[in-house]
């Protein structure tokens, strides 16, 4: 029998032709979604990539630690604010509408933030910068140092930060399920394919973002930079809205969340717990075509509770390849200016004038090696799309998402064991004293004579680790989730790739303590009297440990899916 649609289920306005012209409006609607988040992408990098230097600024005179926090926090609650954005899509709006309210609300801070990057607009939304305070009973004429101050414009910035953060969150949990829905119909390999693409377009607006907005941002002013990101969110807002004929939107089927937590209490604290005297359903009187669609039975929550203690333990098995993932962003850096970096111009050979210029020489900027990430993704996400997945198809050898992030999983490991070679590599030629003075702005860096580009090879691993890690994560959440939690899911899936990057940081903290590895408060900033190489050894050990409990993990997951008592699970939808 015919499965009937949800109530208040929309399919496309368009596209109700033969199956060709169908297939046509389905792709087109998933490439509206496909731009909408490179676009969006990219005015987020817009934002997070410069962060710091906009708010040390000579505008608005932030310490440097003011600054790193409130780029970490903004980071941070970007990522664990996404379960909340599944949430209201799942209860109240719909992923359609919370899409149209988070783009909205996206906007409107982008907008806010933008104003601050103009005099008028900070005179507007912060009023005028204090006078630096003096430190209490110093006389001015002595040159006393000042006193610590308030950041300015803190109010106005802290609150674009947490509606940017909460927009972004919510686009990042309900856009890949919106995405999906709109290709669903096509069956599992255009599912497939569309996870491919929608990570594809994530790296090309990061790749616009930096090429692009960060040099405008760093080389012209904050403000246009800034009309750029602003730019880009109103394109994808009207884009999204330019395409709402095309798009299959369904409404909010309600979120198992409170059934679940009641389910957990029972079974954890049975003796605890003492239930109400059962009543009957409401409805329960009427005809079966009578009663009202809201919620799912008690059956299907204990149905659905069983599927959630089942996918939980693979996501969070996880957190350890974030943990790796997240270090191309913070130490790969950081190793990488302590590495020879050429000049993108030749200090001239005459030797007085190499001396005058040698602190204003252009060298390569380290973060564009993050590009090598980026370009390994855009290159072979399409090779996996158009040439590895149908032939592995053909053949009936197509790993199962799982089984793609174990192997992703792999690569996160071999990338942090060949950034602990190279390090330990780094730290035998300072040692012997094979080193180098280099200015990287205004800084001084004391520098292995070994070139930059030996950090490649751990850059394009750490790219192939996500190919097939993050893409399949995805395709799994979003394939395994019980319905009415699919919003939830696809949040806690990027809410737990933010709890690997703290995690990381964390353990980064703990090594830096008097006595640990990672503490050389002599280098004043370098790191050749630390023993960072024992970082990526420790790192390497957890994701291998963490990978041989995932390996067992889906052992058990996949022997409980060819169960046939747990087939046919009244509320998961598996396209």
């Amino acid at each position: 029998m015919p499965r009937s649609r949800a109530p208040e289920e929309r399919r496309a306005l368009l596209g109700r032709a033969p199956q060709g012209p169908r297939r046509r409006w389905r792709r087109a609607a998933a490439a509206a979604v496909l731009l909408v988040q490179m676009l969006e992408r990219a005015a987020f990098f817009g934002v997070s990539s410069n962060l710091v230097l906009y708010l040390t600024g000579v505008d608005l005179h932030w310490a440097g630690w003011q600054a790193s926090r409130a780029e970490l926090v903004f980071l941070g609650a970007s990522y664990l604010l996404s379960p909340v954005g599944g949430w209201l899509a799942d209860v109240y709006l719909g992923r359609y509408r919370a899409l149209t309210l988070s783009l909205l609300l996206y906007l409107a801070a982008a907008s806010l933030l933008a104003a601050t990057a103009s005099s008028d607009g900070r005179l507007s939304f912060c009023g005028d910068m204090p006078a630096q305070p003096l430190v209490p009973g110093c006389p001015e004429e002595h040159g006393c140092p000042s006193a610590p101050r308030s950041p300015y414009c803190a109010p106005t910035l802290c609150s674009a930060f947490l509606l940017l953060a909460l927009a972004a969150s919510s686009v990042r949990s309900n856009l890949t399920s919106f995405g999906a829905d709109q290709v669903m119909v096509l069956g599992r390999q255009a599912n497939i394919r569309f996870f491919n693409w929608f990570y594809w377009s994530i790296n090309v607006g990061g790749v616009l973002s930096l090429l692009v907005v960060a040099f405008v941002q760093q080389n012209i002013s904050f403000l246009m930079g800034y009309y750029i990101t602003v730019g880009c969110v109103a394109l994808a807002f009207f884009i999204f809205l330019f395409a709402t004929p095309i798009f299959i939107t369904k409404p909010p089927m309600g979120s198992q969340i409170s059934s679940m937590l009641k389910l957990a209490f029972q079974n954890c604290c049975p003796r605890l717990w003492r239930p109400y005297p059962e009543r009957a359903p409401q409805g329960a009187h009427l005809l079966p075509d009578q009663r009202s669609p809201q919620g799912p039975s008690p059956q299907e929550d204990a149905a659905n509770f069983q599927v959630l203690v089942k996918i939980l333990p693979v996501l969070v098995t996880l957190v350890p390849y974030w943990m790796v993932y997240f270090q191309m962003q913070s130490t790969y850096v950081l190793q990488g200016l302590h590495l020879q970096i050429p000049n993108i111009f030749p200090v001239p050979t005459n030797t007085s004038v190499a001396l005058s210029t040698q602190g204003k020489s252009y060298k390569f900027p380290e973060a564009w090696l993050f590009l090598a990430n980026v370009v390994v993704l855009l290159i072979l996400v399409p090779v996996k799309d158009h040439l590895l997945d149908p032939m592995l198809l053909q053949c009936k050898l197509l790993a199962s998402p799982l089984r793609k992030m174990a192997l992703g999983m792999f690569f996160g490991f071999a990338s942090v064991v060949v950034a602990g070679v190279l390090e330990r590599t780094r730290l035998r030629y300072v040692q012997r004293k094979w080193i180098i003075k280099q200015y990287i702005g205004d800084n001084l860096y004391t520098a292995a004579s070994l070139s930059i580009w030996w950090q490649v090879p751990q850059y394009l691993l750490i790219g192939i680790s996500e190919i097939f890690a993050s893409i399949s994560g995805l395709e799994f959440a979003y394939s395994e989730a019980p319905r009415s939690m699919q919003g939830v899911l696809m949040g806690l899936f990027f809410c737990l790739s933010g709890v690997g990057s703290l995690m990381g940081s964390g353990l980064l903290a703990v090594l830096t303590l008097p006595g640990a590895w990672m503490h050389c408060p002599q280098d004043s900033g370098n790191i050749n009297n630390c023993q960072m190489d024992r970082y990526y050894f420790l790192l390497a050990g957890i994701q291998a440990a963490a990978a041989l409990l995932f390996i067992w993990i889906v052992g058990c997951y996949e022997r409980a899916a060819q169960d046939p008592a747990s087939q046919g699970t009244p509320s998961r939808d598996r396209g």
